[in-house]
């Protein structure tokens, strides 16, 4: 099985930078992959152990461009969330256009946001771990 970091090293800089393009189909079928998963035992155990553990440097940089992304849509388009699933499709598209390079910025930036939320997320599991 390849690791999150092999398969990370396969990319570059910049493939991390721009976010794929999804069509309504691929969301459908992610968000029904998604759901059985959640239920499994075995995604639910995986979760509770990820939640013991600080994330490594490139989990967090995706976690961080997931939020630079969140930033550039809530400021020129508040709505998204309200939209259809063709529109967002849309929007994800000129967002990768016109916005990629302040998404990359903003990236930067939230590197140190994402590693205190990572260090709050452990401390959080690890004492809810030892009260129950």
């Amino acid at each position: 099985m390849i690791t999150f970091s092999e398969l990370y090293s396969k990319f570059s800089e910049s493939d991390l930078n721009e976010f794929r393009v999804v069509t309504r189909a691929q969301r459908r079928k992610i968000a029904l992959r998604m759901k059985r998963m959640m239920k499994s035992a075995t995604y639910k155990t995986k979760v509770a152990k990820s939640k013991l553990r600080i994330a490594s440097p490139e989990k967090q940089k995706v976690k961080a461009a997931k939020k630079a992304k969140e930033i550039v849509l809530k400021k020129f388009y508040p709505k998204y969330k309200e939209m259809a699933v063709a529109q967002r499709v849309q929007i994800d598209q000129k967002i990768q256009q016109k916005y990629g390079g302040m998404i990359a910025k903003l990236t930067q930036k939230q590197m140190k946001f994402v590693k205190k939320d990572e260090i709050l997320k452990v401390k959080k599991a690890k004492e809810a771990k030892k009260n129950a």
